[in-house]
This record gives C-alpha cells, sequence and structure tokens, in this order.
C-alpha cells in the first residue's frame, strides 16, 4: 500500500532552471566581473551534470579565462555559486516562479488523505525555502513528514543517496513509496533506493529516456499524454491514479 510521496524540487515542483537558476548564475558573471553568459542551450547541456557548484567547475574547463590552479577554480565556483543562491533566492522570494500545474492540487489531496509527503532533492534548503515560503506559506515544513536538501545528501544525484536517507527518516520501506521525478538522473536515484518513480516531464527534460517509469506524462496537470494512459476524462492526475499506478504496477 502506498504511504508516501516522495517530490524531487527543481523541474518537478516549479520550473526552476530557467527563469531562475539560469538568470541568477549569469547575475552572478555579472556582479563578479566575470565575462562569461550561459545561454538557454548551453545552460540545458550544463544540467547533465548533476549539482549548480559542479556545474561550475565543469564548465571552466572549457573557459579560456577560467584560473589554471584547481584549488583556485574551486575557490571561485564557491564565489559564484554562493552569490548565485542569494539571487535565486531573492528571485524566487518575489513569486516569480509558480508552482508546476497540479503540484498543489496533489498537495492538498494527500493532506486531505492522510498520505505522507517528503522532500527529497541536493539542491540547497535555502533554495527549497525560498520557493515553498513563496508558494505555500511560511509554515511550509509542517506539509512533509521528511525534508532532505543538500546538506544532508551531498551525493548528487543519479546516487541514491537522498532517497535512501528519506526512507530512513520515515521508516519505510521502498516499495511504500512513490517519487515524482522530471529527468533521467532522479529516475536513476530513485530507482536504485527501490523506489518506483512517476516521471512529469519538465522544460529542460522533456525526452530523456526514462526505462522502467511507473509512469511518464507530460504534467501533473493534465491527464492527456501519459503513459500508462488515464481515461479521457479532462482535469489533472490525481491521487488516486498515482496510486493505481502504484497498485498495477508490474
Amino acid at each position: 500500500m502506498l504511504q508516501a510521496i516522495l517530490w524531487d524540487v527543481d523541474g518537478t515542483l516549479a520550473e526552476t532552471e530557467r527563469d531562475g537558476h539560469l538568470v541568477a548564475v549569469n547575475a552572478a558573471f555579472d556582479e563578479l566581473d566575470i565575462p562569461w553568459r550561459w545561454d538557454e542551450p548551453r545552460y540545458g547541456e550544463l544540467l547533465r551534470v548533476a549539482g549548480g557548484f559542479e556545474r561550475l567547475l565543469f564548465d571552466m574547463e572549457s573557459q579560456t579565462l577560467a584560473p589554471v590552479a584547481l584549488e583556485e577554480r574551486i575557490a571561485l565556483a564557491r564565489r559564484i555559486h554562493a552569490l548565485k543562491n542569494r539571487r535565486y533566492v531573492e528571485l524566487v522570494a518575489s513569486g516569480a516562479l509558480p508552482l508546476r500545474a497540479g503540484v498543489r492540487e496533489l498537495f492538498d489531496e494527500c493532506a486531505a488523505a492522510g498520505l505522507r509527503m517528503a522532500i527529497v532533492t541536493t539542491t540547497s534548503r535555502s533554495n527549497v525555502q525560498a520557493l515553498l515560503v513563496a508558494q505555500v506559506g511560511a509554515d511550509w515544513e509542517s506539509r512533509f513528514a521528511a525534508v532532505v536538501c543538500a546538506e544532508d545528501a551531498p551525493v548528487k544525484k543519479p546516487d541514491p543517496q537522498a532517497y535512501r536517507l528519506v526512507l530512513e527518516r520515515l521508516r519505510l520501506r521502498a516499495e511504500q513509496a512513490v517519487a515524482i521525478e522530471d529527468s533521467a538522473m532522479g529516475l536513476a536515484a530513485a530507482t536504485a533506493a527501490g523506489i518506483p518513480v512517476v516521471i512529469t516531464r519538465s522544460r529542460y527534460f522533456p525526452d530523456d529516456p526514462v526505462p522502467g517509469a511507473l509512469a511518464v506524462g507530460p504534467s501533473l496537470g493534465t491527464r492527456a499524454g501519459w503513459s500508462p494512459g488515464l481515461d479521457g476524462r479532462p482535469g489533472r492526475v490525481a491521487l488516486t491514479d498515482i496510486r493505481h499506478w502504484h497498485e498495477t504496477r508490474g
């Protein structure tokens, strides 16, 4: 029986990448007088590297003006990343990044049904808090039985560390939960921990191969376009649909 829904954040709860993290990192480059810019296609490529700090280090390998010494690159990446996170928090706090369609409604359904929820992400807690305070309210954390962020699980997805930790905190077996993710890396992390996964595709991962996913679709806000298919009724993906996928999984 389904006992908990485990939520990824970036790309799953909200389309935070293009209109949030990308804007913030370019703002950090500007403020530090660093002559680099990431456009949308380049940022999409860099998302294959998990973690904002790690992305910066990876990108420096192709930047001719990057420091040569590794320790200097690390120090610069930390400066950029810290400033980028501050700018991201400011942007999100303004309400500029709404929850994706269907997310808030599923939050409310889980609460009404007494079904536990958890956050499972390898982004920073400050980023999670900024988004959910702006979109859910100051008491956002009371909605979740556990919150696992980068500070708790520093090894990034696709490593399963974050998912294994949340199962420990919730005292659940993997088959008692469903993870909601948007990417192949998230799928790999949850699957390695034995957790079935629903994929709600996001802007930057519209075509990721996601073999073994419990269900795959364009958005929790629509019943159209899902595999396995839902009935033709209008509306959004409901808790009853997720329970059905979970109960009929192979």
